[in-house]
């Protein structure tokens, strides 16, 4: 059997992991940012049409952003306990106020839910705007209270 290295993203104690935004990985100039919205293996896992909601929401808002030529891909983990947002030439600062622009703008917005159509997605009847709307408002505010205790440094708690 071939020698099979281990991936980045289980090298990290999940059993520390909770609700913030880390740096998963970098490789050169992408930088690959965990949105964890989620505490692992605690069975509050995202249920199907929050995390395609959330999704919906907050790639389409990220690529109409002004960083929008920056987003290389924004995506849920199987896991169901976050998302992946891989950026391009831009600080963590940028990321980081990028992902509570779309998280406001996901939470205020007052039109329908995007791609929201057979044409447009391959689920399209698994989509909740309410659903997506208090998923970013509960991860929003749980980025807002890592700020407060100072936390809000990309980097994962250890033991």
């Amino acid at each position: 059997m071939e020698n099979i290295n281990r991936i980045t993203s289980f090298n990290v104690d999940h059993d520390y992991i909770v609700p913030g935004m880390y740096i998963s990985r970098m490789d050169g100039d992408i930088t690959t940012y965990d949105l964890r919205t989620r505490r692992p293996n605690s069975d509050d896992f995202m249920d199907a049409v929050t995390m395609h909601s959330v999704e919906h929401m907050l790639a389409t808002f990220a690529r109409n952003s002004h960083m929008a030529d920056k987003v290389i891909y924004f995506g849920p983990m199987g896991c169901r306990t976050g998302f992946y947002l891989l950026m391009r030439d831009v600080s963590n600062e940028e990321a980081y106020a990028l992902v509570k622009d779309i998280l406001k703008k996901t939470i205020d917005h007052d039109g329908e839910m995007f791609g929201a159509s057979r044409k447009e997605c391959g689920n399209y009847k698994e989509l909740s705007l309410e659903c997506a709307k208090a998923e970013c408002s509960r991860y929003l505010s749980a980025l807002l209270e890592r700020e407060k205790l100072g936390k809000a440094d990309f980097i994962y708690d250890k033991a």
